[in-house]
C-alpha cells in the first residue's frame, strides 16, 4: 500500500477494499486510485483464497496506519471484510468517518462462487460509521432484495445504482461517475466545511445537481 502522506490533511484518507480476485487495472476502484492521491488500496492478500480473519487484520494495520480520518471505499467481498472487521475489533472504528459499500455478494445462501462461504454468515450488527450501499439490479452476485437486506442489517443508505451487473470492470462504466457523485455525498454529509454561494449570496445545495435517477432509502 502506498505510503499514507498528510498531504491532503485537511480532507479524509480514501482507502479502497477490493474483493475476490483484486481489483484489475480497469476497474474503478484501480481508476479512482490513479486519479486521485488521496486515494490508496488496502492490500488484503489471499485474493484467490480470501479469509475473514486475515482479510479484517489487514484492513486494520491499513487503517491503524492513517493519520486522518478514513473513508473506506468496498467492492463485492471488501464489503463483507469492511463489515466483519468493524465486529472483529472495533478499537479502531472511530478512525473511519464513513463506508461507500458497493455491490456486496450474497454469502449465506448458495453464493455463486464458493470461495464466498468463509464469510457466511454475513455479519449481522450495524456499522459504527455512516455508510452508503449501492446495488445493482441485475447483479449475478445478489439479487437486490439481499442487498437491501445487507443494508438494513449493517444500517447502511441504500441507493439503486441501476442495472450495472457486479458493478465491475466487465459493466463498461470506466471511472464509474456515478459512484464518485455517491462518494462526494458521503464525504460532504461527515466533512463540514463552508458552503459555497451563489451571486446573489444565495446557497447552493447538493439537491440542486442531484440526478434525477439516484434513489435513496432504508
Amino acid at each position: 500500500m502506498p505510503a499514507l502522506c498528510d498531504r491532503h490533511a485537511d480532507s479524509p484518507l480514501l482507502l479502497t477494499v477490493p474483493g475476490l480476485d483484486n481489483s484489475g487495472p480497469a476497474h474503478w476502484q484501480t481508476l479512482w486510485e490513479n486519479e486521485d492521491d488521496r486515494c490508496a488500496r488496502v492490500e488484503l492478500g489471499l485474493w484467490d483464497r480470501p479469509s475473514p480473519l486475515p482479510w479484517a487484520g489487514r484492513l486494520n494495520a491499513a487503517v491503524a496506519m492513517a493519520s486522518r480520518p478514513v473513508v473506506l471505499i468496498a467492492h463485492s467481498l471488501g464489503c463483507h471484510a469492511v463489515a466483519w472487521w468493524s465486529m472483529f475489533d472495533d478499537a479502531l472504528t472511530h478512525k473511519v468517518a464513513g463506508a461507500l459499500l458497493v455491490a456486496p455478494p450474497e454469502v449465506d445462501d448458495m453464493p455463486i462462487d464458493e470461495r464466498l462461504r468463509p464469510f457466511a454468515p454475513t455479519a449481522r450488527a450495524r456499522l459504527p460509521f455512516p455508510s452508503i450501499l449501492a446495488a445493482s439490479r441485475n447483479d449475478p452476485y445478489a439479487t437486490f432484495g439481499r442487498a437491501k437486506r445487507m443494508a438494513r442489517i449493517w444500517g447502511s443508505r441504500l441507493v439503486d445504482a441501476g442495472a450495472l451487473g457486479h458493478i465491475n470492470a466487465d459493466s463498461r462504466i470506466g471511472n464509474w461517475p456515478y459512484g464518485r457523485y455517491l462518494l462526494d455525498r458521503l464525504i460532504a454529509g461527515i466533512t463540514p466545511s463552508p458552503r459555497p454561494l451563489l451571486p446573489g449570496g444565495a446557497v447552493e445545495t447538493l439537491q440542486q445537481h442531484e440526478p434525477a435517477t439516484l434513489a435513496l432509502g432504508r
